[in-house]
């Protein structure tokens, strides 16, 4: 079972329809993609040396040649192994070194530099060098593979120390596209998918699915999320799905005026972080009721709980509506979700713990790394960080990572708590809320915000919003304006950045 048979099998009922386009122009057709997947993996293969199971590491912006280089590297039988391409140089080096990449591909702008500091022993190449060689034009097979075989090695950001490996396997990426059509979308040849988020992390693996269904696939002459580029996209291409970070989803929002045109928006699939309350009911009415979100991690891509389009709707007499909204929906159909204690007890409805899940999506484990894949996968279950309650219909409640938890006089803090109150005040445009050590308390609540446009608020302010909502010991002890909150590569507000501001 190879993953490149998605798009073979595409490539044969299709092959005039257009498959990938960048920006609004045209690129290749599915025929035509297939065709120079094989070529690529035919270069790597007799060209470069690169043999079945050999680790295959690129550092590309969005671009077609990213789902071409990718299914090339299948093909052959090679693990993939993306890296964001916004990493500095030395964390691509400790990737490639870390998973023994046999060929890492670069971009023109990064390879001179890469190589000056270089430890890692791979070769390092361009998509011009490639396309610069005579590629072989004859179909050849794929490589055979077992559904228990490496297909993509995802790279957690090692925020708390060297990022760790998450060994995905072709099974892996295989349930998590058919997850997709049971539990996401049921997708058509004639639809769209934008790439504005990263291809290589969520927006790139939900591309399998839309690829498995001969959809088309656009990626943004920017590379990324821009608000004024996408609605011009949106106005040129039918039936369209963007997988979004909640902070593009807000950020689309700020941008529209009462000309933007959204007829031709099919689904917006959020997630990678938390969508407030607030946010997700001014999103169902700007946009109306085309939202999904999605809940996993790269130890389990995209596939652990859901919150389907019919969930975001109010019916009538739904005292439920806005407890759901705050949820990240129910266990997707092919996996199971738990909630243990510190000592790995499970707990039952209602009881706060970490969050696990187990089923045929979940990594086989960290590369080279036995110690960490020990510490994560237990009795079968993978121990996600996440903090969370089910509740008796089973939707997840999460609360916070655990590292974010905020232990106040003895007392449990949960930050989206306090942040959800303060979003709902009108000035507050973006809030995150982390600890600072305190002798007497151990912790203090911090909140870090950004105001409206043409709003104006005062601590004093803020301080009577939370009091009228919150308990006083959650309320903040203190508040910092920031004119915009700093964010990562996928767009999720980090939070190490405002502690070392403290």
């Amino acid at each position: 079972m190879n993953i490149v048979q998605l798009l073979h099998k595409s490539a044969r009922s299709y092959p005039e329809k257009w498959a990938l386009c960048l920006g609004l122009e045209k690129y290749a057709r599915y025929g035509e993609f297939a065709e120079k997947v094989m070529s690529i993996g035919f270069y790597l293969r007799e060209k470069k040396g690169i043999r079945v199971g050999d680790r295959v590491a690129m550092a590309l912006p969005n671009s077609p040649f990213f789902y071409e280089f990718l299914f090339a590297v299948w093909h052959i039988g090679g693990v993939i192994v993306p890296m964001n391409a916004k990493l500095h140089l030395r964390e691509w080096d400790y990737i490639a070194t870390h998973s023994e990449a046999n060929y890492l591909l670069l971009s023109e702008d990064n390879i001179e530099p890469f190589q000056r500091q270089q430890t890692s022993a791979c070769v390092v190449e361009t998509p011009s060098i490639i396309m610069g060689s005579a590629l072989e034009k004859e179909p050849y097979p794929a490589a055979l593979r077992c559904p228990d075989d490496p297909a993509w090695i995802f790279y957690t950001s090692g925020t708390t120390g060297r990022p760790k490996g998450a060994v995905l396997t072709h099974r892996n990426l295989l349930v998590m596209t058919l997850s997709y059509f049971a539990d996401i979308d049921q997708i058509k040849p004639e639809q769209t998918i934008i790439h504005a988020a990263p291809m290589s992390h969520g927006s790139g693996l939900y591309g399998l699915p839309h690829i498995a269904k001969a959809a088309m696939h656009v990626i943004p002459q920017s590379g990324g999320f821009q608000s004024d580029e996408f609605f011009q996209l949106l106005a040129n291409y039918p039936e369209v799905t963007i997988f979004a970070a909640p902070t593009m989803v807000v950020r689309m929002m700020r941008s529209m005026n009462d000309e933007t045109d959204t007829s031709n928006l099919r689904l917006i699939c959020y997630g990678g972080g938390p969508m407030y309350v607030e946010d997700t009911r001014r999103a169902l009415q700007v946009f109306g009721p085309k939202l999904v979100q999605i809940y996993g991690q790269g130890e389990a891509p995209m596939t652990i709980a859901a919150l389907p389009r019919a969930a975001h709707l109010k019916l009538e007499d739904d005292e439920d509506w806005l407890s759901r909204l705050a949820s990240v929906g129910v266990a997707r159909t092919d996996v199971e979700i738990g909630i243990f204690d510190q000592n790995g007890e499970e707990l039952g409805p209602l009881s706060i713990g970490e969050v696990a899940v187990r089923g045929d999506i979940v990594m086989s484990g960290y590369w080279n790394d036995p110690a960490a894949t020990n510490a994560a996968i237990r009795n079968g279950w993978l121990f996600t960080g996440d903090m969370g309650f089910l509740d008796n219909k089973g939707f997840l409640f999460l609360k916070d990572r655990s590292k974010d938890l905020i232990i106040s006089g003895g007392t449990n803090i949960y930050p989206r708590e306090v942040e959800e109150i303060l979003l709902r005040h009108e000035a507050i445009w973006e809030v995150a809320v982390i600890g600072e050590p305190d002798e007497e308390w151990g912790e203090n609540v911090v909140a870090f915000y950004a105001v409206r446009d043409g709003y104006h608020v005062t601590t004093e302010d803020l301080d009577a919003h939370c009091l009228g909502q919150l308990a006083r010991f959650k309320r903040p002890k203190k508040y910092i304006r920031l004119d915009d909150l700093p964010k990562n590569h996928y767009g999720k507000i980090l939070k190490r950045s405002l502690r070392e501001q403290l």
